[in-house]
């Protein structure tokens, strides 16, 4: 429901404003329903790693000496989740909005595959997002504040709600800069075929390896002093 709402939003915007940001009505009703296809797999609404909850109950502390990384344990982990949430949560979405209003589809293999790659890429991105999150908790101990604070950060500047190419001026291109642009509207973008694949793909790829980095760093961290409720 929450779609086929958004949906219709699109569709008045578009009507009064045709060609709005590039795009046709057809763009902006598959906008509507790829990006609902999204929440999900990605988390766009926060949550999906069980470390604050290890970390209030003090379970973070045997995650901490196994012979494993907890960030690429937790990352396999997160990617298996987002895997069956595609199949289940963003599939049977698409299929409706195609049966109710129609939406694009991809031309050929090379779109497919461009924008299966990027939308990989935003799940590893959204990840690096959500770790950071979650760690803070080592430090913070009570989560709800940052991830209120993280919810309306992606819902607003991943193309979630609209389009980032709506915002205007050097708005705009901030927008399209931050990593949240990564997740939905980049993705996106390649399944309408409206983003250039290599450029698309290399700023993903590095701010996935900036949050990977940096959640490697406050993995570190959290080794050699944590503070776990209870003691």
């Amino acid at each position: 429901m929450f779609g086929i709402l958004r949906a219709y939003i699109l569709i008045a915007l578009w009507q009064a404003r045709p060609g709005l940001a590039g795009y046709d009505m057809s763009d902006a009703i598959t906008f509507s329903f790829i990006t609902q296809a999204f929440i999900g797999p990605m988390q766009l609404f926060g949550g999906g790693l069980g470390i604050p909850e290890r970390i209030r109950s003090g379970d973070i502390a045997l995650d901490l000496v196994r012979p494993a990384s907890l960030q690429l344990w937790t990352l396999a982990e997160d990617l298996g989740r987002a895997g069956y949430l595609f199949l289940v949560r963003s599939i049977p979405p698409m299929l409706v909005g195609a049966a109710l209003f129609g939406i694009i589809v991809p031309a050929g293999l090379g779109q497919w595959l461009a924008f299966l790659t990027g939308f990989a890429f935003g799940v590893v991105v959204s990840f690096g997002w959500r770790y950071l999150i979650a760690l803070s908790v080592c430090w913070l101990v009570d989560d709800r504040g940052v991830a209120v604070a993280s919810m309306i950060l992606t819902t607003f500047f991943s193309g979630m709600m609209v389009p980032l190419h709506l915002f205007p001026g050097w708005f705009g291109d901030l927008a399209m800069s931050l990593p949240w642009a990564a997740m939905v509207q980049l993705p996106t973008d390649l399944y309408l075929g409206k983003a250039p694949v290599l450029e698309t793909f290399a700023f993903q790829a590095l701010w996935a390896a900036v949050l990977l980095g940096l959640g490697a760093l406050g993995t570190r961290a959290i080794r050699h002093k944590v503070v776990i409720q209870g003691g």
